[in-house]
């Protein structure tokens, strides 16, 4: 099996192929480009840097949110081209599970946050739970939208231990540190950010339980609405 995985969906831009639970190759970046300039030239340089025949990818693993608006889209795009081209089918990994994949069997939680901006994370806790010789990711609190401080208040009612990740940690890392009161932890650089070689990873698990979709019809998760779609709707109620 032989999944291609995509991730735009936050500052991060990445791509990797997965084999058999090996990985190839991975393209990540977390610089000032837009998605728009990598994602593409990224897999272009990947694939001819393992001379890769697009044709024998079974699925395209893509991070399906929440994140950047338009980061999703861009890797919506991108992944829907490439699954119509190549007539593939595509995985739709939630952003938040991807990112959680990174840190795959821990015992602890494990506490995704991306920066979701007005005070609130995009965020979810999961756990992972041995089944035979691997391990599979259980969701504690459910993906969504919230604040900062709400998400502190549940992570102290689970009582324990809980590490954190992603682009909103420094962002809210003064308010993680005043308000929760388990013992928690911060991940480190290379388990800190999305990563395509997990979203393909995960991918590649949900490929295997028959979690496809075809190309044409694949949408991305926002869970909320855009800023110009609030600000519209707030001009209509004024």
């Amino acid at each position: 099996m032989k999944i291609l995985g995509l991730d735009s969906s936050g500052l991060v831009a990445s791509v990797a192929i997965v084999e058999n639970d090996q990985l190839l190759a991975e393209y990540t970046t977390d610089y000032k480009k837009t998605h728009s300039q990598t994602l593409l030239p990224m897999l272009d340089e990947l694939r001819n840097m393992i001379e890769l025949d697009m044709n024998t990818v079974d699925a395209i693993a893509i991070a399906s949110g929440p994140g950047s608006f338009t980061g999703l889209r861009i890797g919506s795009a991108t992944a829907k081209g490439l699954g119509l081209a190549l007539q593939k089918p595509l995985v739709e990994v939630p952003t938040l599970e991807g990112l959680a994949w990174n840190l795959w069997g821990t015992d602890r939680l494990v506490c995704p946050l991306m920066d979701a901006r007005r005070n609130q994370v995009y965020t979810a806790a999961y756990e992972f739970v041995p089944v035979g010789e691997k391990f599979e990711l259980k969701t504690v609190i459910p993906q969504s939208p919230m604040d900062i401080g709400e998400l502190t208040e549940r992570l102290n009612a689970l009582g324990r231990k809980v590490i954190f990740l992603g682009d909103g940690v420094p962002v809210y890392l003064p308010v993680i540190r005043e308000k929760t009161e388990v013992d928690y932890s911060i991940a480190p650089a290379g388990n800190n950010r999305q990563r395509a070689a997990n979203v393909a990873a995960l991918g590649a698990v949900y490929y295997g339980q028959g979690r496809t979709v075809d190309a044409a019809v694949h949408q991305p998760e926002y869970l909320r609405k855009s800023q110009a779609e609030r600000e519209q709707d707030e001009h209509n109620n004024s």
